[in-house]
């Protein structure tokens, strides 16, 4: 017989407290906030607090949450699936499909080959290859865990063995705690880049929308490019300094790459067939917000040819079990949110938050936010949750004080991103690479602690003076 699932019973504990202190504190709630809406806060903030504990998976907690509104009463039934037709939330399912064609044919890892083959002669040029593997399989990868883990990880593995260097015995800086720590800040630095590199994106896309601000694929990529350009230059070069590697050299490299390379044999049909469908799908993307195709369509016409010429098949997509977690968790929480926001309790704490700061000029409202929002990550080991719990507040809070609307939700969508940058428990990439033992958490801490200045400094200074020149505000 099967046994029972182990659930985390105890960490109900948390989640349950908070909730029914907010259910039962309706005597103490704003006259201008319904009972519906200090409702549906209590049941959030249950939800993303279990987001956080996680005494069962992000898609249990979130399943219960969601059954637990509608069988109170909280919100009809028909309302509360409509969030399950999101858009958005479709346009990740798709792209995590699409991902799954880069791992299945092969062809993620040939482009890591072929990167490390051209510029793997040091090992700073090693970091910078393995970089320009996330940066060019970010933008159809909306799991930027699966990036990091079933793309680019493999290859530092594998290039880290050949050289010797293992967490086992104690080898792991000679090059593969260099090249570890830079992939993760590199899949960081991509994440920000592009609005589909990875799912609290998307998110922020849709919550930002709830406050009628409009983010296009196109007009974030646009906004990160500069800021994203210059975190991948200087960043590996940073870490080179703080955290060197012992070899510096790796001749062996370039020899490597193309014995594993030449494993591989030519490009199959399959992976040909992938390389001109993410291409398609590039394209499209670009040019979606000129010819009027919605990016969500971009992402089904992608796996829809992928199906038809057999690159990927229907159980592919079936056994993408991400994609059908996200499909979960994601329509939820945008459901949740969107009732908050539209039985009035966002609008009516971005009111009272912004008329508290009335008077204080908006550039200094805006920092204030985006450094909360940032450090406050600390407390969070999950970007979706924490995206969930304070993106629109926050959002409303920014456009109350008077900040350009754009400028507020773009910083606050890509802090959602940077924010990642703080802990080894931060995201599913930090927790990947932090868990095969090639970096300590106090290099991991010290580290991200120096670097989250600097992404701070880039993206949020130069970052905001790049937005006005190209016009977002």
């Amino acid at each position: 017989m099967e046994s029972l699932a182990n659930i985390k019973y105890r960490k109900f504990f948390w989640p349950l407290l908070v909730g029914l202190v907010i259910w039962l504190a309706v005597p103490f709630k704003p006259a201008s906030v319904s009972l519906a809406a200090w409702h549906i806060l209590a049941i959030f903030v249950a939800t993303i607090i279990g987001c956080i504990t996680q005494p069962l998976p992000i898609a249990g907690v979130a399943l219960v949450g969601f059954t637990t509104t509608v069988l109170l009463g909280v919100v009809p039934m028909d309302t509360a699936v409509e969030g399950f037709g999101n858009k958005t939330v479709w346009l990740i399912v798709m792209a995590y499909c699409l991902s799954r064609g880069f791992i299945k044919t092969g062809f993620g890892r040939r482009v890591a080959l072929i990167f490390v083959r051209l510029f793997g002669k040091k090992t700073l040029g090693l970091a910078y290859s393995l970089m320009g593997v996330d940066l060019l399989t970010a933008a159809a990868t909306p799991s930027n865990t699966a990036r990091a883990g079933g793309i680019v990880y493999p290859i530092i593995d594998s290039l880290a063995s050949t050289f010797g260097s293992t967490p086992k015995d104690g080898t792991e800086r000679k090059i593969g705690s260099f090249l570890t720590f830079t992939e993760f800040q590199a899949n960081v630095i991509t994440s920000g880049m592009f609005m589909t590199a990875m799912a609290p994106n998307l998110l922020a896309v849709s919550l930002a929308k709830a406050d009628h601000v409009t983010l296009t694929w196109m007009g974030w990529f646009l906004a990160g490019i500069v800021p994203g350009a210059i975190s991948l230059v200087v960043v590996p070069f940073l870490i080179y300094k703080m955290y060197p590697p012992e070899i510096k050299d790796t001749p062996n490299a370039k020899p490597w790459a193309e014995a594993e390379l030449a494993k591989m044999g030519p490009m199959s049909r399959a992976e040909k067939i992938m390389c001109a469908v993410f291409a398609l799908a590039l394209v499209l993307w670009i040019a979606s917000s000129f010819i009027g195709m919605d990016a969500a369509l971009v992402a089904f016409l992608a796996v829809a040819i992928l199906v038809i010429c057999g690159v990927l098949t229907v159980d592919d997509i079936l056994n993408e079990k991400g994609a059908w977690s996200t499909l979960i968790w994601f329509s939820i929480l945008i459901f949740m949110a969107t009732e908050l926001n539209k039985l009035g309790f966002i609008p009516w704490l971005s009111k009272t938050l912004g008329g508290s700061l009335h008077g204080i000029n908006w550039v200094f409202v805006l920092a204030i936010l985006l450094l909360f929002y940032f450090y406050s990550h600390y407390l969070f080991a999950s970007g979706t949750a924490h995206v969930s719990a304070m993106y629109a507040a926050l959002l409303g809070v920014a456009i109350s004080a008077g900040v350009p609307p754009t400028l507020a939700a773009m910083l606050l969508a890509t802090c959602g991103a940077l924010f990642s940058s703080t802990t080894h428990y931060a995201s599913g990439p930090a927790t990947i690479l932090f868990g095969t033992g090639y970096v300590k958490q106090n290099d991991w801490w010290r580290m991200n602690a120096i670097l989250g200045v600097f992404y701070i400094v880039v993206w949020f200074g130069i970052g905001s003076l790049w937005l006005k020149v190209i016009g977002m505000w």
